[in-house]
């Protein structure tokens, strides 16, 4: 039984509402950072410098961000941090052995720098204090800064 053109182009027309359908559906869960996040920096606790694997960001005395030269990607990557979005772990997750955390230099307004531990790949931050918290993965990607090889 051969399908005449009106019904093909049904078929098309069906196939591509629920094709939007499902790439909507797919989106809003994908993109969306979890409902249980918080803020890791606030109005009370504002970042003015990060240091991460020897690569810096500061915050200059005109309230401008500057960014060591390496670093390509200055204002996304300094937008990263400072809305990045935490879920707080109540007990301290398995590692992988081969897990290799960077060590992360957080400097508050008004506060003593304080080290925590980044595990990017699977999106773990540890505190000075020992408290977990994982990164949304929709956030993890921008954390890393992208880095110009030539620069000495």
């Amino acid at each position: 039984m051969a399908l005449t053109r009106k019904q093909w182009n049904n078929i098309l027309i069906i196939a591509s509402v629920v094709m939007v359908g499902l790439l909507t559906l797919l989106n809003k869960h994908t993109h969306d950072t979890p409902k249980e996040t918080v803020p890791l920096f606030d109005e009370q606790a504002q970042l003015a410098q990060l240091q991460l694997a020897g690569v810096w960001m500061a915050r200059d005395s005109k309230g401008e961000w500057q960014c060591d030269d390496k670093v390509l990607n200055c204002q996304p990557w300094v937008n990263s941090w400072l809305h990045i979005r935490v879920s707080a772990l109540l007990d301290a997750p398995k590692l992988d052995a081969a897990a290799k955390p960077q060590e992360l230099l957080l400097q508050l307004t008004d506060r003593e720098a304080q080290i925590w531990l980044l595990f990017a790949d699977s999106g773990l931050l540890k505190s000075a204090a020992g408290n977990w918290y994982q990164i949304p993965p929709s956030l993890r990607t921008s954390l890393q800064p992208l880095l110009n090889a030539s620069v000495e």
